[in-house]
Order: C-alpha cells, then sequence, then structure tokens
C-alpha cells in the first residue's frame, strides 16, 4: 500500500495555490468583495426582502470567480475531456476539496452554495452519462458557461428520504407527459432555467422501478416557485415548487423511462464522496484554528493549551479527522475502479462520518475560542451552519447507516458486505 498523495496531485494543489494567490485572492479583496466573507457576510449575501434569496452582487463575483478559473484551465478538472476537463479522478477530487477546504472561508471555494475554483458538477455528468445527443448539446456547455442552470428536484413536502414513495407523477398522452405533483428543498431555482423533476411514471409506492426523471424547463406552464424556505444557513435557494398539469415532450426525459433513481444514485455518489471531503478539510481547518489560537492564549497566567480539558477534546477531533481522512479517499480509490454501486456503503460511511466530526470540530473550536469563537468575526458558526445541513441532505445520516446496516447483514441482497475493502 502507498498511502503518499500521487506526484502529479501534488504538483497540482501546488498549481491551484498560485493560481489563488495570483487571481482569487485579489479579486476577494477589492471593491469591499471581503464583505461576503467577513463579520457581514450573512446580510452581504441575502436579500432579505427578496424571499431570502442570494444577492445579484455576490452571485455576480461568483460567476466572475468561475470564469477566471474556467480559463485557467481548473473549473472543468473533473469533467470529461470531451467537455473540456481534465478526467480528474475521484481520489483527485476528494483531496483537492479537502485542500481548499482546509485554507478556510474565501472565494476560492465557497461552499455555501458549493462553488469552487475546481468545480464540482455532477448534473453535467448525468447529461453526458444519460442525456441524448440533442440534451447535451444544449444544456452541458450552457451550465458551464453559466447560461443555463439545471436544479434538482427529487424531494417532496411528503417524502423525503423514502424517495422511491414520491407522489409526483407523470402520466403518457400521446407523444407527451403530463406531470403533477410538488417539489420542496428544490436547489437552485431562484435562478434555474430547468429543473430535473423525478416522478413514477410506473409501479406501485415503494418499487425503486418506475420512477423517471425530465428536463422541464421552467416556463412551462402550470410549473411554479411557492416561495423559498427560509434555512439555518441563509440565504436560501431552496424553493417549494408546484407541478400541476405540466405538460412537456417525450425528449425531456433524461435516461430511460422507470430508471430514475439509477440518475439519482449517480448524482449522490460522487457528490457525497466530494462533500465528505471538503467537510473533512473544513474540520481539520477547525481543529487547526483551536490549537494554534490555545498555544497563544494566556488565561490564569498560563497558555490556555496546558489545560487538559483543551488538549483531550481537539486530540479527538484530529484522530478522528486522520481516520475519516483514510476513509474518504480509500473510498474515492474506489470509486475509481469499480461500479458505484458496489462501494455505495464505503460512500455512506464517509458521508455521515465527515459530516458529523465537522459539525463536532466547528462547535468545539467556537467553545476554546469563547467569546470571539461564537462571534462572526471567525468563521466557525458560519461553518457549523453551512455543514449541519449535510446530515439530513442528499440523504440523512439515519438513510446513510441504514445503507451500511442493509450491507453489513445481507439486506441489500448480493451488494457486497462493508469489510476490509469491496
Amino acid at each position: 500500500m502507498d498511502f503518499e498523495i500521487p506526484a502529479d496531485i501534488k504538483a497540482y494543489l501546488a498549481e491551484l495555490d498560485a493560481f489563488i494567490e495570483r487571481e482569487i485572492r485579489p479579486l476577494e479583496r477589492e471593491n469591499d468583495n471581503i464583505r461576503f466573507f467577513d463579520h457581514r457576510r450573512e446580510h452581504a449575501r441575502t436579500d432579505w426582502d427578496n424571499d431570502g434569496q442570494p444577492r445579484h452582487e455576490w452571485e455576480a463575483l461568483l460567476a466572475e470567480m468561475r470564469r477566471r478559473a474556467d480559463k485557467a484551465g481548473h473549473l472543468r478538472f473533473a469533467l470529461p475531456k470531451e467537455l473540456g476537463g481534465k478526467d480528474g479522478s475521484n481520489l483527485a477530487m476528494a483531496i483537492i476539496r479537502e485542500h481548499l477546504a482546509h485554507k478556510g472561508l474565501g472565494l476560492h471555494n465557497d461552499l455555501q452554495n458549493e462553488s469552487s475554483i475546481v468545480g464540482n458538477f455532477p448534473v453535467a455528468l448525468l447529461l453526458h452519462r444519460f442525456g441524448t445527443v440533442e440534451q447535451k448539446q444544449r444544456y452541458i456547455e450552457g451550465m458551464l458557461t453559466g447560461k443555463e442552470r439545471i436544479a434538482f428536484g427529487l424531494t417532496e413536502p411528503n417524502h423525503g428520504s423514502d424517495a422511491t414513495f414520491m407522489e409526483t407523477t407523470a402520466i403518457k398522452r400521446g407523444g407527451d407527459w403530463v406531470i403533477n405533483g410538488a417539489k420542496r428543498f428544490n436547489t437552485g431555482m431562484h435562478t434555474a432555467t430547468v429543473d430535473l423533476v423525478f416522478a413514477r411514471t410506473s409501479g406501485k409506492p415503494g418499487d425503486a422501478r418506475g420512477i423517471s426523471a425530465f428536463l422541464v424547463p421552467v416556463t412551462t406552464p402550470g410549473f411554479k416557485v411557492e416561495h423559498m424556505w427560509w434555512t439555518f444557513n441563509m440565504p436560501s435557494d431552496h424553493a417549494e415548487v408546484s407541478i400541476s398539469n405540466v405538460t412537456v415532450p417525450a425528449s425531456t426525459m433524461l435516461g430511460e423511462e422507470g430508471m430514475g433513481l439509477d440518475v439519482a444514485q449517480t448524482f449522490v455518489h460522487e457528490n457525497r464522496i466530494r462533500q465528505a471531503a471538503s467537510s473533512l478539510g473544513a474540520a481539520q481547518y477547525c481543529i487547526d484554528c483551536s490549537v494554534a489560537y490555545a498555544n497563544r492564549r494566556m488565561v490564569f497566567g498560563r497558555k490556555l493549551s496546558s489545560n487538559q480539558a483543551i488538549q483531550f477534546p481537539l486530540a479527538e477531533l484530529h484522530t478522528e479527522a486522520e481516520m475519516t481522512r483514510g476513509l474518504v479517499r480509500k473510498t474515492a480509490w474506489y470509486l475509481d475502479r469499480e461500479h458505484h454501486m458496489d462501494v455505495s456503503p464505503w460512500v455512506a460511511m464517509a458521508n455521515y462520518r465527515a459530516n458529523r466530526l465537522v459539525c463536532d470540530a466547528a462547535d468545539r473550536a467556537m467553545q476554546v475560542h469563547g467569546g470571539v469563537g461564537y462571534s462572526r468575526h471567525h468563521p466557525f458558526e458560519h461553518i457549523f451552519r453551512h455543514h449541519r445541513r449535510y446530515r439530513i441532505t442528499e440523504g440523512s445520516e439515519e438513510i446513510q447507516i441504514r445503507r451500511v446496516a442493509g450491507s453489513l447483514f445481507g439486506y441489500w441482497g448480493t451488494q457486497k458486505a462493508p469489510k476490509a475493502a469491496p
């Protein structure tokens, strides 16, 4: 076994660091753009009078960051070469995402809206793998340049983790499909041009088969954004959407009829491991900041770090981070070699452990830093509020643990059990 970061990835990290210092840090500091990252960040980002949506100025800054990253050849790193990418591996992406999140809050990698100089484009990959020629030509490049934005509509008012029980239906009429239902926490709807809507087209509630995916233009009659959900972490791009007799042509279906969950699973597996890596990086940032502060803070005439009450929790978190790092990278390595469904239990393990870790680390950082740690002048409360959602979204941690247990105890059929390796 070789646990060293591959030389090409290590060299690329240095290249990314140089690009950040040359192009992104100056942009972050000019025209008071730092307001989006300092103690004013929540107000600067949130248009409170427009349903809590992201401010245009904030998203314009992110768009400029992405434009510069794309021009430099970094934004599409993980995409296939035919899409202008570099065929970046899952292992490389896990290492890069951890590295960027470990730098702390900044324009280079702001995870509140999952924006980064090295982009994560799961929907573009879905289109590349499952889309028709027409769908690929219409949407992929537009998504990458910002002309198109495809939202993700899976969760419903009555069904979240139990997606196979969704109530949204699509009935075929001639060459069209008529969709009825509702979606909740429909991410990205404030600027979306298209919504990827999952609906039952056959079968009964609970069946894994019989759900299909549709690329629904948001201007289609009967498609309506009812309101935005104000969340623990603002601004919000999570909409409540009603779908009433929305009629779309058969050409809008993404993937095979009745196989929509295959599309969704492909989305979540790559997304979950990359998000886990980001949580790990943010956790290590909180740990490192706490250690540095404890070593310089003087209390009762001696360093704060001389107290075991400070040492032990941070030592345990640092140990947990090291263990999680091994799991995340191992899982990413196998994702590059195995079918993603065979690696599903490891993805679940890595995801829920990393998400717990970052919440614990951010909370501990606030405690170690005391009153100033609780303030918005440090990013720990921001990190906690952002990453807390990942213990619920993209499969709650209970569902992730259920996935591991189902494989471990043989309830997932022939799927391999999570022992030493897939």
